[in-house]
């Protein structure tokens, strides 16, 4: 079966219990039950992915590209947290494998600090989703499953 990949950056394993004024209070475990929902109304698997390791990400991006070639993937959910801002290499990551991407943020970034208002992310995702909560990530998956069928 056709699968998403859904992945997340540093600090998302807190989900729940940190600054839930901004993040909620949902945890990372029910965003991932979300997401197994979605996919399977669509007809399609997750592979769920958290890690505070930027290198990890990569090579999550650069498996999940290979296996877009290969036809088993249709591109990534991704909220990769503060890495959003500070890192070259994801966006250099997902523009090498042509990784089709939607990049989600809990948050509207745009109404916090200022530097969090640039996306080293945006200019290589399909599309951005931000300041939904956690429904972010559901929006995120059926625009990439319509994607795919596009």
């Amino acid at each position: 079966m056709t699968s998403v990949h859904i992945l997340n950056g540093p600090n998302l394993n807190l989900l729940g219990t940190r600054r839930p004024e901004v993040y909620g209070t949902t945890t990372l475990a029910a965003v991932e039950d979300l997401c197994h929902e979605e996919a399977a109304r669509l007809g399609l698997d997750v592979v769920f992915r958290q890690s505070n390791h930027e290198g990890r990400l990569i090579d999550w991006i650069h498996e999940a590209g290979a296996r877009v070639k290969a036809g088993e993937v249709i591109g990534a959910v991704f909220n990769p947290g503060a890495y959003t801002h500070t890192s070259i290499a994801l966006h250099d990551a997902i523009e090498g494998t042509e990784l089709p991407v939607i990049e989600v943020h809990i948050s509207n970034v745009h109404r916090r600090e200022a530097f969090r208002h640039h996306s080293y992310i945006s200019p290589v995702a399909r599309g951005t989703i931000v300041g939904l909560g956690v429904d972010g990530y559901r929006l995120a998956i059926d625009a990439l499953h319509r994607m795919s069928l596009a």
